[in-house]
């Protein structure tokens, strides 16, 4: 197993597999199943909602040494990192949308927690925070659970933003997330909820159909460090919702936590260019990307997406949809027929 990078796209790419282990009976993530001990736990001790534990078969680990080869032109390294669980309440049957404005707000907290404690290793360069629901996103598991992942690189997608961000700073000394946010929410035709310091909107060149961008009208570049009166339950409520209405589209999304490269280095590296200004230039953001065509041509060609659905009639119709939650005892049997 192995990383190894693209010299054309700077991708890097794991290569190898790794051999799961035996599969308990029943679900891994569920209390009675779980044989590993917790990461953290909250709130602490036995009566805990959110867990975080080691993946079971990790795509990245933290022991061993990087050992970074040369094969030619090409570089490639040890897949050294970290690859955790976030297992977001004890009972199977639910779902993130379907926990209360606390429990989701529990869940962040876990993130910002494993972001936060992650970063302190000055190796690991970028740390992220995703969720994949449904099949068709390919969920490892059926019980309610995102992931988290420490890289020794930072993903290509992150490098574009924060090349652009900067170059915007640059031109113009404003950060870029905070003008479309304000431009956005002046036009209102693509914001589809705000709660407090926090926005939901489909963004204006939305990649697939009902896209959903959340982030903080207050500019932060770190989304583990909340500015001073933040309120972490508005953005839990908001998230709660958005879910709750993109879940009456698809049952199916990717959600990704974007926030900024771990700006702790090597005594002996230096700071890139790109993060001399960060603080001023990125902001954190929270993308959701619903999956609603089973026979999309928005990877047809890469780098070039189609979405056959405006974002302003997006975020027309989930405005429109009402984002509270159904009975719990009629959630669970829609789920189980």
């Amino acid at each position: 197993m192995e990383l190894r990078k693209d010299p054309i796209t700077q991708s890097w790419v794991r290569v190898g597999q790794t051999e799961p282990p035996p599969a308990p009976g029943g679900c891994p993530l569920c209390p009675g199943n779980m044989n590993v001990p917790a990461l953290l736990e909250l709130p602490a001790g036995r009566h805990a909602q959110v867990r975080v534990v080691p993946h079971f078969h990790p795509l990245y680990r933290v022991e061993g040494e990087v050992e970074r080869l040369p094969e030619g032109i090409y570089d490639r390294m040890r897949p050294v990192g970290a690859h955790e669980i976030i297992i977001e309440s004890p009972d199977h049957d639910a779902n993130l949308s379907t926990l209360t404005d606390a429990q989701i707000a529990l869940v962040l907290d876990a993130y910002v927690q494993r972001i936060t404690d992650l970063k302190r290793d000055a190796r690991f360069k970028y740390v992220a925070v995703f969720r994949n629901q449904g099949s068709l996103a390919g969920a490892e598991f059926e019980h309610p659970s995102s992931q988290v992942t420490a890289t020794m690189f930072v993903p290509r997608r992150i490098l574009y933003e924060l090349r652009s961000a900067r170059r915007w700073y640059e031109d113009k000394e404003r950060c870029v997330f905070c003008d479309i946010v304000r431009q956005e929410e002046r036009k209102g035709t693509r914001v589809v909820d705000t709660q407090g310091d926090y926005v939901a909107y489909c963004p204006f060149a939305s990649r697939v159909p009902f896209e959903l961008w959340l982030q903080s009208h207050r500019h932060n570049h770190l989304f583990e460090r909340p500015l001073p009166g933040a309120n972490r339950r508005d953005l839990a409520a908001l998230l709660g919702r958005s879910l709750r209405r993109l879940e009456q589209i698809s049952n199916a999304y990717h959600l990704v936590v974007h926030t900024a490269p771990n700006t702790i280095t090597p005594k002996s590296m230096l700071v890139p260019s790109y993060w001399r200004t960060i603080a001023e230039d990125f902001h954190w953001h929270i993308e959701i990307l619903p999956i609603v065509e089973q026979r999309s041509k928005s990877y047809s060609i890469k780098e070039v997406y189609f979405n056959a659905l405006l974002p302003e009639r997006a975020a027309e119709r989930l405005r429109q949809i009402d984002p509270q939650p159904a009975a719990k005892s009629d959630q669970k049997t829609e789920r189980h027929k």
